[in-house]
């Protein structure tokens, strides 16, 4: 089982380490396989301008100082977290901030409105002042998006930090046992995603509470928005369709 505070997010919380660092990730599954997002194109990916949404399926941008990721919403599993978080974006509430926990095999944490002040020490600690409902249900493969959450001895309901998220770098089947509300798939960005990642190797870099590191501004969030998801997603041959069948 996870430790109790290292996806954990607000003050109340107790800090922890995390047992290891994750399990070690299990073969991809065909799920995973599908979704995965190839490193080559990202740098013709972030050339991209923000879109007017057409009303239908919408993805998430989140540009970085070290390239664009690109999250498809999981509109249909998880409607309050994903209604929430387009919320902030279209607010510009992630705008400024940065990925202030990155454990190597694990995963990279963001969202968290007090990576804006100058005071590092309370990275991992805000949020908006309320929390969404579990949704629990998509499973945890490398680039599933979840929320953050308290632990669950005072959150039994395993509601979910309203802006915190992080990003899994690996298959994490305890997050799926633990659980933890996934609300999206990276597809495409997932080499910016590892270049962050890398970064945590750099011990002179401060530890995030719960475990990890803490990259500060060389992981910033310089702008999010939303998006058609039509835009982003490559349509499947009927040929390859039916092979896949």
């Amino acid at each position: 089982m996870l430790a109790a505070a290292s996806l954990l997010c607000v003050p109340a919380a107790p800090i922890a380490q995390p047992a290891a660092r994750g399990p070690v990730p299990a073969p991809p599954t065909a799920r995973a396989a599908r979704a995965a997002e190839p490193a080559a194109g990202t740098a013709r990916n972030a050339a991209r301008q923000p879109a007017r949404s057409s009303g239908g399926p919408q993805a998430a941008v989140l540009e970085t100082v070290l390239g664009t990721i690109v999250i498809r919403l999981a509109e249909r599993d998880a409607p309050q977290t994903v209604a929430n978080f387009k919320r902030l974006v279209a607010s510009g509430f992630y705008d400024g901030t940065y990925f202030h926990r990155v454990i190597p095999g694990f995963m990279i944490q963001g969202g968290d409105p007090n990576t804006k002040n100058d005071n590092p020490n309370d990275d991992g600690l805000g949020g908006p002042g309320y929390t969404v409902p579990a949704e629990i249900g998509l499973p945890h493969v490398r680039g599933a998006v979840a929320t953050a959450r308290q632990a669950d001895a005072i959150n039994p309901k395993r509601a979910s930090n309203a802006s915190q998220f992080f990003i899994d770098v690996a298959d994490q089947p305890s997050l799926d046992r633990d659980g933890y509300t996934v609300f999206g798939h990276v597809i495409s960005g997932m080499d910016v995603v590892d270049r962050i990642v890398a970064l945590a190797e750099d011990a002179s870099l401060p530890p995030s509470p719960g475990g990890g590191r803490n990259p500060m501004k060389k992981t910033l969030v310089t702008r999010a928005w939303l998006e058609p998801l039509a835009r982003w997603e490559t349509p499947v041959p009927d040929a390859a369709r039916a092979t896949a069948r």
